[in-house]
């Protein structure tokens, strides 16, 4: 049975041998002199750790990581950075020994709205003085190459990975106020999930997610329904 550093060294190494190009990258960006990175602290691995500030890259699910930042926010300040891709460059490597690479810039956009699709694991964290989320706004390129085991919807073809090409702005989300900011003007008030969904150019399913976030962090509150729909309030009952 190895020891708990050996344990540890294990674990760094595995990470490091499975970190994917834009997590790589994303790290080194906002690393700066006297961080250090893939540290241990407290039985986990971070990304940056500085003095007592913890700097986590998220650039999936966040379920992955709901109990690691719960449990550094008791007693570190822990900073979440997810990526969000503003533009973006899709470079398609060939089927054949002898074919080239095809690179053309996707029309799709990314809008900063996209962190409601992963806040909904842990939205009440906004609560917490100690954390935050800083949402970067990138230029990424994403690499497919041709794999027959995929879903039809995607005719064959895989992610291998996302390359970091630039960083545009950085978007601070450290309470649950901050998160209107991610909503354009024109909600009314009260409001319900159709107009969310409106408002966002969004589908109801998504709406339904932003509520979720809005609600479990203090941002809005439920006040009533009308008929089958909830029915929400900017108002949260703790500012009352």
């Amino acid at each position: 049975m190895p020891h708990m550093d050996e344990q540890l060294s294990l674990t760094t190494t595995i990470g490091l041998l499975n970190e994917h190009p834009l997590h790589a990258a994303l790290k080194h960006w906002y690393a700066r002199p006297g961080d250090r990175l893939e540290a241990r602290l407290d039985g986990y691995i971070v990304d940056i750790l500085r003095g007592n500030q913890v700097i986590e890259i998220q650039t999936g699910n966040f379920a992955a990581i709901r109990r690691k930042v719960r449990t550094l926010s008791q007693n570190y300040g822990v900073t979440l950075v997810y990526p969000v891709a503003r533009e973006r460059w899709i470079l398609t490597l060939p089927t054949t020994a002898h074919g080239l690479p095809v690179r053309r810039k996707s029309p799709r956009r990314q809008r900063l709205d996209q962190l409601f699709q992963e806040l909904v694991s842990f939205p009440d964290l906004l609560q917490d003085p100690h954390f935050a989320i800083e949402i970067a706004v990138i230029q990424d390129e994403e690499v497919r190459c041709c794999d027959r085991r995929v879903r039809r919807r995607r005719r064959g073809w895989s992610v291998t990975e996302r390359r970091l090409l630039g960083v545009l702005a950085r978007h601070v989300v450290a309470t649950p106020a901050d998160l209107w900011s991610l909503i354009p003007m024109g909600l009314p008030e009260p409001f319900q999930t159709l107009h969310l969904a409106r408002v966002l150019g969004r589908p109801r399913w998504f709406a339904q997610k932003v509520a979720y976030c809005l609600r479990k962090s203090g941002a809005s509150t439920a006040i009533g329904k009308a008929g089958n729909a909830i029915v929400y309030s900017h108002i949260s009952s703790a500012s009352a």
